[in-house]
């Protein structure tokens, strides 16, 4: 059944009521800005709820959000399966260090993770809190078995911001200002980035030069190759830019690690589970590594990651690695319904049937402006890149923070990547139409900002008859309800806008206080 047909959600536009953000959003604004520490704050949206792809603020905007919680919610905000799956094990389990004790739903887990990684040989599964405590665990990994001082990661690469992962990362000077890095041994050298190549040469011509350089060139200079535990990678460079490589580079890659034994680590922080229309990235480039590194999509909202791994890494050692909150039994059975979400709702094969026409969309864009160029990405996660002009591919991050700042106050929820694109990386169970909604807005958005036209001078396509979307939940990740009771029984709460059924209701039920009245 396409989208739009009985029983699916037609296109929903955002419903904006004040420019994010309002009044009430404002408030909590500066109590924010007064207590918590400087982070990465992108745009004032202040949640209240969310449900699939939409999230409501405190003013009672109704936005789009193309940014899944930066790459979180690949099953949307609060699926059903999801928050009941949390909402029973707190009943009966809330934390018990399965690091130290047992309980079912990390065996469970583990076993369910071993199934879905790439490679047919034994594994093991370390659990973790997030992306960057996961490249942590991956690097003692290697340094405990391994025994080799240095690790190879790319120019563009973002592996977090403890100061092991730090060591890793290379994507923007920020990241690493006035820190000092205590994990020597890590060496940078460009990444597969077709588009700005640090060589300057073309693909296919180059013969992946990016790559065979690391062999012919380093090895034999300043690298030597036998204290190269690892090599760090990104199949699809995340915070970088999203910068997808030519499968020939990454092949040529496996055959550098094969050759001298260095290990293939695999960083799915941000493609994994599905967002690329495979539940791994590196599927998409038929090589097999022997670690992967995982967390964001993994489980739904809840922090948790993982590393599985080479079973013939493994510490072996009580003591060499341990943490406390990894493998936390709420967020193992949330990341297991989230696995089942992903299978039962074919969110894999949406991610690639809605993430194409995501790529058409950014390329009709993309042949219509000057300043835009470069679209590119896998599944639904995608980018698309603000220059000067398409020749001289000079950056024009200034334009693309206008762009983002506009488009949330027409309702649309983006974010920055690399040096001046923007991502595109809605939930998984985003429908056609609901991506229609959410690029027309986008269009809309350009040719406001790129156009230099006020919001008011640019025509608008004529909007469907207003409809309120009630949040939270819907029925199941394809159909928000409306003007009917959520799951929970809980209805319209809190200054939620009321249904048209909701008004009549209350219409009625007036008449019939008046009639008593008199």
């Amino acid at each position: 059944m396409e989208d739009g047909e009985e029983g699916r959600p037609m296109q929903r536009r955002p419903k904006m009521r004040t420019p994010p953000p309002g009044p009430n959003s404002k408030v909590l604004v500066d109590r924010d800005a007064a207590i918590l520490a400087t982070s990465t704050k992108t745009s004032p949206i202040v949640a209240k709820r969310g449900s699939g792809v939409y999230v409501e603020d405190l003013d009672g905007n109704l936005l789009l959000d193309f940014t899944s919680g930066i790459g979180v919610l690949n099953t949307g905000h609060c699926h059903p399966k999801v928050v009941n799956a949390i909402r029973k094990q707190v009943g009966d389990l809330m934390h018990f260090a399965g690091t130290d004790f047992y309980y079912e739903a990390q065996v469970q887990l583990a076993e369910e993770l071993v199934k879905l990684t790439p490679g047919e040989f034994k594994k093991r599964v370390f659990f973790t809190n997030s992306g960057a405590e996961s490249i942590e665990a991956a690097l003692k990994c290697i340094h405990w078995s391994t025994r080799r001082i240095k690790s190879l990661a790319f120019i563009g690469a973002f592996h977090g911001r403890t100061l092991g992962a730090l060591g890793l990362t290379g994507s923007k000077p920020v990241h690493r200002g006035r820190f000092y890095y205590h994990m020597a041994g890590v060496e940078h050298v460009p990444y597969a980035n077709c588009y700005r190549c640090a060589y300057k040469m073309t693909y296919p011509d180059c013969d992946v030069w990016c790559m065979r350089i690391i062999e012919e060139v380093y090895f034999n200079t300043y690298i030597p190759p036998d204290d190269v535990g690892a090599v760090f990678m990104e199949p699809v460079q995340g915070e970088g830019g999203y910068i997808v490589p030519p499968k020939k580079a990454i092949t040529h890659l496996r055959k550098i690690c094969d050759k001298f034994g260095i290990l293939m680590v695999d960083d799915e922080v941000q493609a994994g589970f599905g967002r690329t229309g495979k539940w791994f990235a590196i599927e998409h480039f038929g090589v097999v590594p022997e670690i992967v590194v995982m967390a964001k999509g993994m489980g739904s909202g809840m922090p948790i990651g993982a590393v599985v791994f080479d079973a013939k890494y493994d510490w072996g050692v009580q003591g060499a690695h341990s943490n406390t909150y990894g493998g936390n039994p709420v967020a193992c059975v949330s990341s297991m319904a989230t696995i089942e979400v992903i299978k039962e709702e074919n969110l894999l094969e949406n991610a690639t049937k809605v993430g194409d026409h995501l790529g058409r969309r950014l390329k009709e864009l993309q042949e219509s402006y000057p300043g835009l160029d470069n679209a590119r990405g896998l599944g639904l996660m995608r980018a698309i890149e603000f220059v000067r002009d398409k020749e001289s591919k000079v950056p024009d991050p200034k334009t693309r923070d206008k762009v983002i700042e506009r488009s949330y106050k027409n309702g649309l929820i983006l974010l920055p990547c690399g040096s001046s694109s923007i991502r595109f990386i809605p939930p998984l169970i985003i429908t056609k139409d609901q991506l229609e909604a959410g690029m027309d807005v986008f269009a809309e958005t350009l040719a406001e900002v790129m156009s230099n036209k006020e919001p008011s001078k640019v025509a608008r396509p004529k909007e469907e008859k207003e409809t309120r979307i009630v949040l939270p939940p819907f029925k199941s990740s394809t159909e928000l309800v409306e003007g009917k009771d959520t799951p929970r029984g809980e209805g319209l709460k809190a200054g939620r806008p009321p249904t048209e059924g909701g008004k009549k209701a209350k219409k009625h039920k007036d008449k019939k206080a008046g009639k008593k009245k008199r």
